[in-house]
């Protein structure tokens, strides 16, 4: 039993007899400074809708990413017209005469998971895994390129200012003002026309890296600005200066002072651009000026299912409900990483 202790004074200690000390230790080692990063992540992991977004959103990546492996195991692929070759029609027919699926909801069965294509008959479910793996990885592709363009553009404009920045912002509000939709119709078939003979079929690759360079062109503009103008707010904060004064470099001031001060705002902007750029390509496949037959790919196939929708109206569910799932997680990731960089907007 601890008894109490006389003080100077005639007191006693704060000590009642039988009650611990204080745990002062354990307290100071949870009260250690953390990273910005660490407390990023703290405040992330509490999200729960955010944590369940950015596992679903993985495991999209992660299933385009096995499409072939997952297809083997399946035991279909994309490109083969079931309905068509006389090797699967005799033994295991899947159309009518009239091309549309037999069975129920576009002839789903244990032998065609989602079904089959109108009128050739393919398997809907690796037309899926397989699109997934075309718009996902271009638009990640794409979306990286943006990051890059817009994050220099932005940093160079921003911090050097002066004529620097109004070259730079002239040629951003050029490349601002066509209008994206029409001009990516337009330009797409200049651009495969240019360097693909027409009589010749444009080759798929060719066709990804004409995607890429429309897409890029007409897409880093409003990171550019973003990043501009946050650079255009830090430039005079007192740190900055402090560099200035002590002798630093530009380059080594943006790379140490400033970029690391932009990293919220880009990792914001980046979430909400990838899904962004998906349906993008989505959509200019399903104008017929993106990936065209046999490539599998999320526009095409809600082209052909917008063909059918009359006849064969679940041939578009579960290309439609992957693309939702998938957009919706990410943009709530996008809500939930915005939330855990800034705690005052939370919600």
């Amino acid at each position: 039993m601890t008894s109490p202790i006389d003080i100077e004074g005639g007191g006693r200690s704060a000590v009642v007899d039988g009650a611990p000390e204080p745990e002062t230790k354990g307290e100071d080692k949870k009260l250690e400074g953390r990273s910005p990063g660490q407390l990023m992540w703290l405040r992330f992991k509490r999200d729960r809708t955010g944590v369940i977004c950015a596992w679903v959103v993985l495991g999209y990546f992660v299933i385009a990413a096995l499409a072939p492996v997952i297809s083997a195991l399946y035991g279909k692929d994309p490109y083969t017209l079931y309905g068509q070759d006389p090797e699967y029609v005799n033994d295991n027919p899947v159309l009518d005469d009239f091309g549309l699926p037999l069975g129920y909801f576009g002839g789903v069965s244990g032998e065609h998971w989602f079904g089959v294509e109108p009128q050739f008959g393919r398997d809907v479910f690796t037309m899926l895994l397989y699109g997934m793996r075309t718009s996902l990885y271009m638009a990640l592709g794409v979306s990286t390129l943006l990051m890059v363009t817009g994050i220099v553009i932005g940093l160079v404009g921003g911090y050097f200012g002066g004529r620097t920045d109004f070259f730079l912002g002239r040629i951003t509000d050029f490349f601002l003002s066509f209008p994206q939709q029409l001009f990516f119709i337009a330009f797409m078939p200049v651009v495969t026309a240019f360097f693909v003979d027409p009589r010749d079929e444009t080759p798929t690759y060719f066709r990804a890296l004409a995607i890429l360079i429309v897409l890029w062109l007409l897409g880093w503009m409003s990171m550019a600005r973003l990043v501009r103008s946050t650079v255009l707010s830090l430039r005079e904060r007192e740190f900055v200066e402090a560099a200035k004064v002590a002798g630093a470099s530009p380059w080594r001031i943006v790379r140490k002072e400033i970029l690391p001060n932009v990293v919220s705002p880009i990792l914001v902007q980046f979430t909400y651009q990838l899904p962004n750029t998906i349906l993008t390509i989505a959509f200019l496949s399903f104008a017929g000026v993106g990936f065209v037959e046999p490539t599998p790919d999320w526009g095409r196939m809600f082209a052909t299912g917008a063909k059918v929708a009359e006849q064969d109206p679940a041939f578009m569910f579960f290309p439609g409900v992957a693309l939702v799932v998938f957009v919706l997680c990410f943009n709530l990731l996008g809500d939930a990483v915005r939330d855990a960089l800034d705690p005052k907007s939370g919600r």
